[in-house]
């Protein structure tokens, strides 16, 4: 089976896929090891990694060369190509072939905007079709970001329809948190329903039961891991003692060089 395809049947299984998000090859890498069946990128570690702020659209480069690295993965890899780099239908349908060309499963794209305002639903739909004429076989999650920026939520369903029938493969409403207002989307849109993991919120059994079909971290581990670089150094500086179970330089070696 093709990464595409296997990328595919992930959104359809009894259990919701828990899609951790990397930000180079070596969490990548070693997420895959853990045995994550996929893999996605987060935008933000990205875009923090460059030294500029995430969802602006100025990393299509880096984004397209960290691509170009996890395409060596064994597992199936998403990534998150923000509004797509530009408003051109066109422009952005190419951007998605190139990935697709180096054996990407899917793409994550935003209707937020730089601006902290949404994309005219029309538009969006349009990127999104234009996708997946170009690009049949990527999956396409297709992000609402009417409750991340808090605006417009009433929205939320209506955008969730164009996406849909503009070729959409699934849905993503990142902000969402709420048990009852999950499970109306779940039941309204048919298409599998992604939410980003929220510390404190519903818990993977939850979601499950609540219909999601596919949890993702976003940012969360990239987060994480700057937290704990900082705890690491802190530690060695005061004289305290390193915490246990950091991966050796040989055990990253190694998975890098898989």
């Amino acid at each position: 089976m093709d990464k595409a395809t296997a990328f595919h049947d992930l959104h359809h299984r009894s259990i919701p896929l828990v899609l951790p998000n990397a930000w180079d090859f070596a969490s990548a890498a070693v997420l895959a090891a853990e045995g994550f069946p996929a893999i996605g990128t987060t935008s933000l570690g990205v875009a923090a990694a460059a030294g500029v702020p995430d969802g602006t659209g100025v990393t299509g480069a880096e984004t397209l060369a960290l691509a170009r690295r996890l395409s060596r993965l064994a597992v199936p890899v998403t990534v998150d190509i923000e509004g797509g780099f530009s408003d051109e239908p066109g422009e952005v349908a190419e951007f998605v072939a190139e990935l697709d060309a180096l054996g990407i499963a899917g793409v994550n794209i935003e209707d937020g905007r730089a601006d902290a305002a949404l994309a005219d639903p029309e538009q969006q739909a349009t990127l999104i079709a234009a996708i997946k004429e170009r690009t049949p076989a990527v999956f396409v999650n297709a992000r609402v970001d009417t409750h991340w920026l808090g605006i417009d939520p009433e929205s939320t369903l209506e955008r969730a329809d164009r996406y849909a029938r503009a070729g959409a493969d699934g849905l993503f409403v990142p902000g969402l948190a709420e048990p009852d207002a999950i499970r109306r989307v779940v039941e309204s849109v048919p298409l599998p329903v992604n939410i980003l993991y929220s510390v404190g919120g519903p818990t993977v059994a939850e979601l499950a039961a609540l219909g999601v079909r596919r949890i993702s971290t976003g940012s969360l581990l990239y987060r994480a891991a700057l937290a704990a670089a900082v705890d690491v150094a802190d530690a060695v500086r005061a004289g305290r003692p390193v915490a246990a179970g950091i991966p050796s330089y040989r055990d990253i070696q190694k998975s890098s060089l898989s």
